[in-house]
């Protein structure tokens, strides 16, 4: 696919763009409206191919749960492995489309992998993840991002005080999660490791107060996040703290999200799930 279209999604994903914008810049760029169906068929995603692991899958858990958290009841999707008595935690920060079936997919990966893993629905202060991805879209953009963090701290609590968590809790995130577990590592100390998927930087003038050791992942092509990356390095560097940068090189923003055909890219994403993988188990042990 002509690399101006993922472009033109992406602003679309993240500017935002309004929906009519983007369909009369893609229109231009594909030469016709006609084309507009195939398109929009490879590049948005289709959460009917999120089941890696079923929701049957008999060596897990899953549950709809809900904790208190800053902004009141805060709603969530948990899996652990059936069989462990005690495995370290996890949080799963969902992108700027909410906790959808790609997300929980990914939560119960993780499950199998030895964790127990917890999905907060973080736009639970506005109503929860709506169906139309866009209207979720749209609400990431009302969240309050102190409280946002603030509800991920609670969510660390909850896992923390959880029956079959050995107390030891790290977080992973994709895109906006990502930042947001960039995010939270600036104001929680107890957070044991990071991991983020082409997740937005932070100020790097706050970077001093990390603590917990992370691994960041990047995509080649995703110009509009690797702006951050040499600022956000350099503190990382300054400040002390253990951290891992791994360039994806070629591969588009969301290259993990294997519901969207055109920007999903196997070979990086195997790879940097075994990375993260490891890192979470060396680093929650």
């Amino acid at each position: 696919m002509d690399q101006r279209i993922i472009d033109l999604y992406d602003e679309y994903t993240h500017a935002p763009l309004p929906r009519r914008v983007f369909l009369e810049r893609l229109a231009a760029l594909a030469g016709s409206a006609a084309a507009i169906p195939a398109i929009l068929s490879a590049i948005e995603p289709n959460y009917a191919h999120a089941a890696i692991v079923g929701e049957d899958d008999t060596r897990l858990a899953a549950e709809k749960v809900s904790f208190q958290g800053a902004t009141g009841d805060v709603a969530g999707y948990l899996a652990r492995p059936k069989l462990a008595d005690k495995a370290p935690a996890v949080i799963v920060i969902h992108e700027n489309r909410g906790l959808n079936a790609y997300v929980e997919d990914v939560t119960r990966r993780l499950a199998t992998e030895g964790f127990v893993a917890l999905a907060p629905d973080l736009l639970s202060p506005l109503g929860g993840t709506p169906q139309d991805p866009d209207k979720a879209r749209d609400l990431i953009g009302q969240l309050d991002g102190d409280k946002t963090v603030n509800n991920l701290i609670a969510a660390m609590s909850y896992l923390m005080a959880y029956r079959y968590s050995s107390a030891k809790v790290g977080a992973i995130g994709f895109c906006w999660g990502g930042g947001m577990v960039n995010r939270l590592a600036l104001k929680a100390p107890d957070l044991k490791a990071g991991v983020a998927f082409y997740g937005p930087a932070p100020d790097p003038a706050l970077v001093t107060t990390v603590k917990a050791p992370l691994m960041l992942h990047y995509a080649g092509l995703d110009q509009r996040i690797n702006a951050g990356i040499p600022a956000y390095e350099e503190a990382l560097k300054k400040a002390g703290v253990e951290h891992q940068i791994h360039m994806y090189e070629g591969v588009n923003h969301a290259f993990h999200n294997d519901t969207s055909a055109e920007r999903y890219n196997k070979e990086a994403a195997d790879l940097a799930w075994k990375r993260t993988v490891e890192f979470l188990r060396a680093k929650l042990a």
